[in-house]
C-alpha cells in the first residue's frame, strides 16, 4: 500500500510540473511574439526545474526511494541551474 506521504509527494510534484510547463508555454509564446532572448532563457529555466522535479519523482518511485541522496542532488542541481536561467532572463530583459 502506498503511504500517504508518497501520495502527497506525487500530487505536489505533479502540480509543480503542470504549473512549470504552463510557465514554459507562456515564455515560449512571449518569445515568439517579441523575439526577446530573455523569454527563451526563462523557458529553459523553467524547463530545467520541471525536468528536475519530474526525474526525481519518477526515479524515486522506480527505485522505491532508495538512493535518496542522489535523487536530491539531481533535483537540487537541475532546479538550481533552472533558477540561474530564470535570474539571467530577468537581468537581461530590456
Amino acid at each position: 500500500m502506498v503511504a500517504l506521504i508518497e501520495v502527497l509527494y506525487a500530487v505536489s510534484t505533479l502540480v509543480f510540473v503542470v504549473a512549470g510547463l504552463t510557465m514554459v508555454g507562456m515564455a515560449i509564446r512571449a518569445y515568439v511574439q517579441t523575439s526577446r532572448n530573455a523569454m527563451l532563457h526563462l523557458s529553459v529555466g523553467f524547463s530545467l526545474a520541471v525536468a528536475g522535479a519530474a526525474a526525481t519523482m519518477i526515479s524515486a518511485f522506480l527505485t522505491e526511494f532508495d538512493g535518496t541522496k542522489r535523487l536530491l542532488l539531481v533535483n537540487s542541481g537541475l532546479t538550481t541551474f533552472g533558477y540561474l536561467f530564470v535570474m539571467y532572463s530577468l537581468v537581461t530583459y530590456e
